[in-house]
């Protein structure tokens, strides 16, 4: 039994996939195989091939036992949740001196830049990544959605991005990921949806709009591009006063460095323009949307005409 990003499956129900599991894999006295009609053969609780000897805790208890790999690059190890598992006598392998590690080929940028230039700062990022693939990273679901709409306001960038969020339909996320696959979307734009299960070939580049506040999820994130001795960058955007907590919680993951990186000024003031625009814009926008809702609610809260309580008092005196 292997079980990947652990740490994320314990932490959610996943339709009750561990008790399932768990009940499958206990050991029985039952034989490795069930016939429950003649000529055919079902395969009953997973199982090993029996080991010589008597393992210690399992004298007098059936053969053969199922091995058990959990796997994370952020393995939890609170015992509590380990417990879950049911894990014998488990023995813990880290591929590292610390408990987190960054890939190896994988070289980390940090950008300082006010957040009010911050779009900005990140289409000149991306200009001079020359249209190779990268994943944005942003904080939250809605954020995703904002800074995907300003950047549809640009008119022609010289990268086709989507957004990638679960405002969007399962189908329409698989849609846009093989789009992303096959070279026909540059940028891809999403939250943390994005940090687990997903494998790029050719994923050279990752930025990070926002500051990861834990090293976990800047490990993840990270973790999509210097895959399998491939090499890769991350870049990480960044206010002044956050440069030093970022620092110190990059020393948590073997000590790792990171290289302050600038960006021609000029690129930014040429966009400053198109920016007012955009930004106008999206905020007509984000309002039109934000009526229908507001009305929506009005007409949930279950208020009366005014006609109807005029007649209401009316019946009382």
């Amino acid at each position: 039994q292997v079980v990947d990003e652990t740490d994320r499956m314990l932490r959610e129900a996943y339709q009750s996939w561990l008790p399932t599991v768990i009940q499958f894999t206990r050991p029985t006295n039952q034989n490795h195989f069930r016939h429950d009609t003649p000529g055919r053969t079902l395969l009953h609780p997973l199982t090993t091939i029996r080991r010589s000897g008597v393992e210690r805790g399992f004298k007098g208890k059936c053969y053969p036992r199922l091995a058990k790999i959990v796997c994370s690059a952020t393995l939890t190890q609170d015992p509590s949740k380990l417990s879950q598992l049911e894990l014998h006598h488990p023995l813990l392998l880290n591929s590292g001196k610390k408990r987190y590690r960054i890939p190896t080929k994988l070289e980390s940028y940090k950008l300082i830049c006010t957040s009010n230039i911050k779009p900005l700062c990140l289409i000149v990022l991306l200009q001079e990544l020359r249209g190779e693939k990268c994943l944005v990273f942003t904080k939250s679901v809605d954020d995703s959605h904002r800074l995907s709409t300003l950047l549809g306001f640009f008119e022609d960038l010289p990268f086709k991005f989507s957004e990638f969020s679960s405002l969007q339909r399962e189908s329409t996320r698989r849609k846009t990921l093989a789009a992303f696959k096959e070279g026909k979307i540059d940028v891809l734009i999403g939250s943390d949806i994005m940090a687990r299960g997903i494998h790029i070939d050719g994923l050279r580049y990752v930025i990070n709009y926002e500051m990861p506040q834990y090293v976990k999820t800047y490990i993840h994130r990270a973790g999509r591009t210097a895959r399998a001795g491939e090499s890769g960058s991350c870049f990480t955007f960044l206010r002044k006063n956050e440069v030093k907590r970022f620092d110190k919680m990059l020393k948590k993951a073997d000590g790792s460095s990171c290289i302050l990186r600038s960006l021609p000024e000029e690129s930014i003031d040429s966009l400053r323009p198109v920016f007012e625009t955009a930004l106008e814009k999206l905020k007509d926008k984000l309002k039109g949307s934000a009526e229908p809702e507001a009305s929506k609610k009005s007409n949930k809260s279950g208020d009366k005409a005014p006609g109807a309580l005029k007649r209401k008092r009316g019946k009382q005196t």
